[in-house]
C-alpha cells in the first residue's frame, strides 16, 4: 500500500472505533488524484489490478466512500482520491422479509456488512438495458446503491404483488409501506 492508502485506512480505521461510519458526508478535502482502485461489478474491490482478499480492509475502505457529480472518491478529513466503480459500489447479497402486504418489511445485506430495510430512504429501482434485461438496485446511503444479486433478486420477486401506480398497473414489492414497482404487469404476460 501507499503512503495515502495508508491515510485512508487510518482514517477508517478510527471511525470504525466509534462503532460508526465516519461522517464522510462533512469532509469536503482538495482533490488528490486518482488512485489505482476499482470496484467490479461482482463487488471484488482491485487495488492496482489486484484482488484486495482482506474482507476487513473492504469494509474499511467502503466506509469513507463518497460519490459526488457521479464520480467515486474514497475520503478524510484531509485528502479525496478517486476510484472507478463499474457498476455500483456495493453488491446485495441477501434478503429477508417480514411481514406481507404493504405491512411487509424487505431487508438487505451487502457484500461489505451493511444491513437496509427498503423504504423510502432506501428505495429499490430496476434498470433495464436494451436487451431488456433487469439490473436490480437498492440505495443503501448517501447515494450509493448496491446490485442486487440474482439469487437475492429472485426472491424479492417471490415477494412481489400487482400494484397500480399512475394508472399503470405494475408487478413490484412492498416494503415499509412503500411500494417499488419492477415491470408494468403487462409485460408479464409477454
Amino acid at each position: 500500500m501507499t503512503p495515502a492508502t495508508d491515510a485512508l485506512m487510518k482514517a477508517a480505521q478510527d471511525a470504525a472505533k466509534e462503532g460508526k461510519l465516519p461522517p464522510v458526508h462533512l469532509w469536503n478535502p482538495e482533490f488528490c488524484g486518482d488512485l489505482d482502485m476499482e470496484i467490479r461489478r461482482d463487488g471484488t474491490w482491485f487495488y492496482e489490478g489486484t484482488p484486495i482478499g482482506r474482507k476487513p480492509l473492504v469494509r474499511l475502505f467502503s466506509t469513507i466512500l463518497k460519490l459526488e457529480d457521479g464520480k467515486y472518491y474514497l475520503v478524510t478529513p484531509v485528502e479525496k482520491v478517486g476510484i472507478r466503480v463499474e457498476d455500483a459500489p456495493f453488491v446485495a447479497v441477501d434478503i429477508e422479509a417480514a411481514g406481507d402486504g404493504v405491512d411487509q418489511a424487505i431487508s438487505f445485506t451487502t457484500n461489505v456488512g451493511d444491513v437496509v430495510i427498503a423504504g423510502k430512504d432506501h428505495a429499490i429501482r430496476v434498470a433495464r438495458d436494451e436487451t431488456g434485461e433487469p439490473s436490480p438496485y437498492v440505495h443503501i446511503r448517501a447515494g450509493l446503491e448496491a446490485l442486487i444479486d440474482r439469487k437475492s433478486f429472485y426472491r424479492l420477486v417471490d415477494l412481489g404483488a400487482t400494484h397500480t401506480v399512475d394508472d399503470t398497473e405494475w408487478f413490484g414489492v412492498w416494503s415499509n409501506s412503500a411500494f417499488f414497482p419492477i415491470i408494468p404487469a403487462a409485460e408479464l404476460t409477454q
